[in-house]
Parts: C-alpha cells; structure tokens; sequence
C-alpha cells in the first residue's frame, strides 16, 4: 500500500496499520468488482493507497466510506464485512480524509496576503476621515463576504472581483464627493406643522381623525405588518440638501401609556417610558415607512406622558436622506391590537362599527402611542475647520493648493499603514498633476487623487512590506496586523512611533502595545468580530422563529440584548484576567431587562431599561452559566423552528472543543426535527444510530447535544417538548447522556461539569487555536502545534487568565511571522 518508512508515517500522523487495514478490506470486499480489470462502475481501486496525494483520490476515499457507511458495497450477493470491519475502514478513512485536506489547504504556516473584510474597510474609511460612514452604506452593494469556518478574516476566503474592484471605486468616489466635494450651503430652517401624512391603512383615519395635523408612531419598527412603525414629514421627502450635521427638534407626548386596555394586547412594559428614534430614510430606495437598508440609529429620547415636549436630537444626515422617527419600545403588531382592542372593548365606544376601526379607537379610546405634533429641522451645522473630515485628509489648516502634493503624501501614508515608497509618490503626483492639465481645480484634482489612493492595493490589503525571504514581520507590518486584530481599524500615531522607532519587534514593546490597544474602548471591534467568528454569532436572525411562537424575539429586539451578554461576559474575562474555564461554567453573567425575563431572574422585577446590563449572579440560576446557558449560543445553535440534539451537539463538538464531525454520507436523508418530544428523538436516533459506521459519529455528536434539549430555539428553559397537534401530551424532556470515553451526566448542570473536568484541555487549546486563526488571518496546522502548546503551558501557569492567554497569542512567534 505504502513505501513510507514506519518512523516517517508515525511523524506525519498516519498508521502504518491502519493502511494495512484499508487494503485488506478492498482487496478481499471491493478489488473483485473494482479492480483493473473490473473497474464496474468506471470505478478502479486497484490503485488507491494512503496517504492521500491528490483530490481524485480524495473524492474516491469520500465514496468508499459513503458506500461502506451506507451498505452499499459490497453488493447484497457477495461477501459481508462484519460491522467491526466496515467501521475500522471508515475510521481509518476519513482520518485519511482529514489529514489529507489539511495538507492540500496548507499555507506552508504563511498568511494569505488579504484584503480588508468589508467591516474592517468600513472602519479604515470612518477612522481616515474621523466620520461615521454607516450613513452611506458603502458595502450594502458589495458581494456577500465569504468566511471560512465562520472566520472572516482568512485570507484566501477574502477574494477580490471584478464587480468587487468596481464597487471599491463607486464607493470611494461617494465617499470623498460626498464629504470632501460637497457645495458651500449655509444653514437652513424648516419647520412642519401640518400634512402628515401616514400611508395605508393608517391614512384615512388620520385625514378623517387628525387632518393629518398629528405624526403618530404606533409599533415597533420590527413587525411583520408594518402598520405606523416609521414616522416620516410628507413634506421633506427630498430630504437634506448637503451632508451635514442636523439639528432636529420635535414636540411629542408619550399618548396613553397608563391606558385601561389590557396591557397583554400590546405586548410591552407599560412601566417603562416610551422611546423616540430618529434613523435616516431615502425615498428613492423604497418605501419611506418600511425598513430600508441604511437606517442606523442616529439618535434617541425618553418621550413625556403629561405634556408635549420639544425632544433635540443634533445628527448626522447624508444628502437626500430625510429624517424618519421610530418607537423602538412600542407596541408589537399595530394591526393585530387594533383588531383585539375593538374586539374586547367596543362596547365603550359610542358607535362601534364592525371589525377593525382605527378612526374611532384615535376618536374615542386609549390606543398608547407617540404623537408628534411639531418637528423643526436646522442645518447644516457649520463646523471649525471646515469639518472632521476636512482637518483629518488634509490636516488641522484645511486644503491648501500649495501644499497640495505633500498634503496627498501625508494622507496616503495614513491611509497605507506604512511609510511612501518613491513609486508611491510618483505615482501619487502624476494623478494631481494630470488632472491639473485636464483644467480640474487643484481642489478636485486632489479628491480625485485621493479616490486612487483608497482604490489602491496598499490601502485595500494588508500587504507586507517585509522582505519575502524574511520570516518574521517588521515594524510597520506588525503594527498593521496588531491594530486590525484589536481595532480591526488602522494603527493610531502611537503605534506608528513605536513602529518608525524600530522597537515594536521587540518583546516588551509589543505586549506594552497590546496592552494599551486593549485597554482602549476601540477594542469592543475585537469583541465583536472574535464572537462573531469563534461562536458564529454573526448568523443570528439568519433563521428567525416563527412570529407566533417566539413574539419576544421580535417585540423585545432579542438578538441585539443576546450578543451583548456574551461580549461583556468575555469583555469582563478580558479586563480582570479571569479564567477562560468560566465559558464552560459560571456563577454570573450580565443581562439587562429583557434578558432577565427571558431567563426567569429575580432581576426581571427591579431592572429598569434604561440600567441597561448589570452583571447578575447565577447562584439560584443553575440552569444558567456559561456560553452554553447563553440565549446566544442556544439561539445560534438552533434552527430557528425547533431544536435538534445532532445539530446543537455539532455546535459544541466544532465551537466549545475544536472537533469538527466528518459529514454525513449523501444519501443518507436528514433526521426530521422533533417537534413531539424526547421520547421520540431518541428513539429516531437510536434507531439510526443501530448501524454502526453511523454510530462513529453520533456516539460522540448526541452526547453534546442531548443536556442542551432543556432550551427552546431562543433559550428559554423547558422541561417539557411543545404539545403536539391533536391533544396529546407533551413528552418530558430526557437532558441525560453519556460520553463516549464513559462520562455521564444527568441533566445541564452535570453536563457542564463534565466539560470542566474533562473537556477543559481541549477547550483550552481549541480557544487558543481560535484566537490565532483570528488575528492571524490563516488557519492553524500542524506546524504551529508545538507553539500552541508552550503558549497553554504559560496560560496554564496563570490560572488560564483570558488576558494573558490573548497577551500570549499577540506575542508568539506564530503571530510576529508571515
């Protein structure tokens, strides 16, 4: 089968036995019919041998081992491999499998160069011109960003298209028009009293009601029905003139918020004043009171119940963009109160018409709502300087025409991270000076340059400068690599210093960096990504709950409260050095109002919504503690509709203990999620689980998954499956299990504790292989295990502190080297 001496196939990881179990099994199952001679089915094994050395014999091992799995081969007429020898091959195989695609994968331990991810672009842009750019929506066109195993900062995952190259330049060119090519306007008023107009079915009733005299916000802006969620000023659809800073004045009152109706039609805490939100609208990109892609939150405002109220808001709008108010705690499903609320009380009403009547619930009854009776508008705001943008590109004096070639010089080391090279600022100057001989002002002959400048490959990637025969980064290429890791933004001028200075590459110069990086507010963007990467967080919502079943979801804007509890959770390990075993278990974590409720804490009666998190103590909380008694996790790791012991089991198999399952062979058909109780998922997987090359998989995959049964598809906790259609009981849920290498447990908490005891090693490594993956860009191989344990040996030595385990990352060799 092999000519790899014993000694070489031991330090690659093969098994000379194990191959010797592969060719005696297709040679006395397979060779018959898949030989040389016989190659049935256009299929010759007579060849295949490991290791594996190229993709067809890699495609070729996937359909032996789907074959074996599936009992396909060998046919129903020839000789039977007993279930010990059909399980023994495909062991061997898909270990075979695994080795082979690291290797085929390989980088050689080197960074992909890549380009920037479209969050890290964003960043750059808002750091370069010191400005918000989420207003523009630069990417909202841009391909989807690929990842690679939820990562998305890989290189080779990071392609560059076309259509992509193209996109780069529109944006680039709307960014600096927009900013930096904008007319001289000096400030205006408006002020709207009158001919608010509200579309739909909300239109009559306000013409026959209000004369349209009143903006009212009726739900939530995330329903389904869309009915008074987005508030707009009919007479402002052309929105603002010029980007710029807005003043924003309204009059509103918090209307019936102490109202009789039963608070249960609403859906939402009567305790709490209402909230008014001012996001951007553009009316030639959809309709002006539906969602629309760009509408970050620009500013918000209690709302008073005695009174109108005059509510400022100072925000940034881009030209064309018209201010549109939202109530973010309001009512959930406008329509369907509407219908309830007339339903259950019309017999208060002094004509009640039948079904749904707006008109006379805005005449005569106590629909809670915000009504907006004013709204004045001033701007642009003049600014010093000429701007943020203007002082950042060109400096605190502005642009000068003179200086304009040393102003585009100074940008454009910014902007590329690293000191100019001659070509950089040859090329620089011939761009100004020929748009100069094309009659451009100079002015607009620097925008323009400056567009080349952010279209080009030294802003657009993080190219290295280090010489390709030197394996470990200089200066400036570290500093890149460390700011985007930290700040997924570009080095500050400190960092440059120490870089300029030589001193970065040293030790203590670096963890001193890193350090300070951290401690910075601007590292939330390494939360952040890191979460999203590690635990896939970035997917939630990707499969919603139905409306019905999971209203909170909705009504309470769920997924923002649930990642936050995570990336403060790893924010505090972060900040107080604390052990990285309290992802597995622990006795606190930190929720707000929503999430108190969501979890049944005593918190729920004495959190108010404007405390925002609080950590919480999880003593009394068994069913808490750690990523896995997170809503995010259990969310993520859900399919939306209904929970599955294989799918959650994966999730901790991949994310919690770096064990990546091999597939299921093609043809075997997925488990139907169950929908009727413990009971039957069991008995469905026992079932599949009979044949033993399925077996491999699931003996290890369910274990994983059968204690988290205990959560629905958002995290809450249940003892008890849903009651199926047609009366019968719901079954009880069984959250007992039992590993593979003999750990039992009897429900969450013990299960828990059996990944402290015994999983702890390898979540320990697989955290540190994460992190490297991350700020690395590259996945981790083979090469890189022997650092990746020196760096445990120290986390271990410091009580597996989270800071010093990502201090220990950013300082390794594996992380200072291409």
């Amino acid at each position: 089968m092999s000519n790899i001496p014993a000694g070489a196939a031991e330090e690659d990881g093969q098994d000379p036995q194990g191959e010797t179990a592969v060719a005696d099994f297709l040679g006395k199952f397979c060779l018959d019919c898949h030989g040389a001679d016989t190659a049935e089915g256009e299929r010759d094994f007579a060849a295949f041998a490991l290791p594996l050395e190229s993709v067809p014999q890699l495609i070729t091992a996937d359909e032996i081992i789907n074959s074996v799995t599936l009992k396909a081969m060998p046919p129903e007429d020839a000789e039977q491999p007993s279930d010990e020898q059909r399980v023994a091959v495909v062991t061997e195989l898909r270990k075979a499998v695994q080795d082979a695609r690291e290797k085929f994968n390989s980088t050689g331990g080197r960074t992909v160069m890549r380009r920037l991810s479209n969050r890290e672009y964003e960043n750059t842009l808002a750091t370069l011109f010191d400005r918000r750019v989420d207003t523009l929506g630069l990417t909202a066109d841009f391909p989807k960003e690929q990842t690679s195993h939820h990562v998305d900062t890989i290189g080779e995952s990071l392609v560059t298209s076309g259509f992509l190259l193209d996109q780069y330049f529109q944006a680039a060119s709307r960014l600096v028009e927009t900013r930096l090519g904008k007319p001289a306007t000096k400030p205006q008023s408006w002020h709207f009293t009158d001919n608010f107009k509200q579309y739909e079915e909300l239109s009559n009733p306000h013409r026959d009601v209000f004369k349209y005299k009143f903006l009212c916000l009726y739900e939530q802006p995330n329903t389904d029905t869309r009915q008074g969620g987005y508030g707009h000023i009919q007479d402002f659809l052309q929105g603002v003139p010029v980007s710029g800073l807005y003043d924003i004045e309204v009059h509103a009152q918090a209307m019936h918020r102490d109202t009789h109706y039963d608070p249960k039609i609403f859906r939402i805490d009567f305790s709490e004043p209402f909230q008014l939100g001012v996001v951007p609208g553009d009316v030639t990109k959809g309709h002006i009171h539906y969602p629309q892609a760009i509408e970050p939150v620009l500013g918000t405002a209690v709302v008073p119940d005695e009174q109108p109220e005059w509510l400022s808001f100072r925000v940034w709008l881009e030209a064309g963009q018209t201010p549109r108010f939202i109530f973010p705690n309001g009512p959930y499903e406008s329509r369907a109160s509407v219908i309830a609320t007339n339903k259950r009380y019309k017999d208060e009403f002094k004509n009640p018409k039948v079904g749904v009547s707006r008109s006379t619930l805005l005449r005569e009854g106590e629909l809670p709502h915000i009504r907006i009776g004013e709204i004045k508008i001033h701007g642009p705001i003049e600014e010093p300087g000429g701007g943020n943008e203007e002082r950042a590109v060109f400096g605190s004096e502005g642009f000068h025409a003179e200086r304009a070639v040393e102003q585009l010089f100074a940008f454009a080391e910014r902007a590329f991270r690293r000191p100019l090279e001659d070509s950089d600022r040859q090329r620089i100057e011939r761009l100004y000076q020929q748009r100069l001989s094309e009659q451009a002002t100079p002015r607009q002959a620097a925008l323009d340059t400056l567009k080349m400048i952010l279209c080009s490959p030294s802003f657009l990637y993080l190219s290295e400068i280090t010489p390709e025969d030197e394996n470990e980064l200089r200066p400036f290429d570290l500093a890149s690599r460390l700011s985007y890791a930290l700040w997924a933004a570009p080095p500050d001028e400190a960092l440059l210093a120490a870089a300029r200075s030589g001193r970065l590459t040293e030790t203590a110069e670096l963890k001193k960096q890193i350090l300070r990086l951290l401690d910075d507010e601007r590292s939330q963007e390494f939360v952040n990504g890191f979460l999203d990467s590690w635990l896939n967080l970035r997917d939630i919502g990707n499969l919603p709950p139905p409306r019905k079943a999971a209203w909170e979801y909705y009504a309470q804007n769920l997924p923002v409260s649930m990642k936050r509890e995570t990336r403060l959770f790893f924010q505090n390990l972060l900040k107080d050095n604390g052990s990285v075993t309290d992802f597995l278990d622990a006795d606190y974590s930190f929720v707000d109002k929503r999430l108190a409720k969501l979890y049944g804490l005593p918190e729920q009666d004495t959190l108010r919504l404007a405390d925002g998190f609080q950590r919480v103590s999880l003593e009394d909380s068994k069913q808490r503690g750690g990523l896995l008694g997170m809503a995010s996790v259990l969310t993520v790791s859900a399919n939306g509709v209904d929970t599955s012991p294989v799918t959650r089991g994966v999730w901790v198999s991949e994310n919690i203990l770096g064990v990546t399952p091999p597939p299921p062979p093609d043809d075997v058909p997925a488990l139907d999620a169950d929908v009727r109780g413990a009971k039957t998922i069991r008995e469905k997987l026992a079932k599949h689980s009979a044949d033993k090359t399925c077996m491999v998989c699931h003996q290890s995959i369910d274990p994983l998954g059968f204690a988290l049964e205990t959560f629905d598809p958002i995290g809450r906790w249940r003892t008890k499956y849903p009651k199926p259609k047609g009366g019968s009981e719901a079954a009880k849920i069984d959250p007992s299990g039992k590993f593979p290498s003999g750990e039992s447990y009897d429900d969450f908490v013990s299960f828990k504790q059996v990944l402290l005891q015994e999983r702890r090693d390898d979540f320990t490594r697989h955290l540190i292989e994460m992190l490297l993956t991350y700020t690395t860009g590259r996945h981790m191989e083979r090469v890189d295990q022997y650092e990746i344990d020196d760096i445990y040996t120290r986390v271990e030595a410091d009580d597996f502190g989270m800071r010093t385990m990502l201090v220990e990352v950013l300082t390794s060799q594996i992380f200072r080297s291409r």
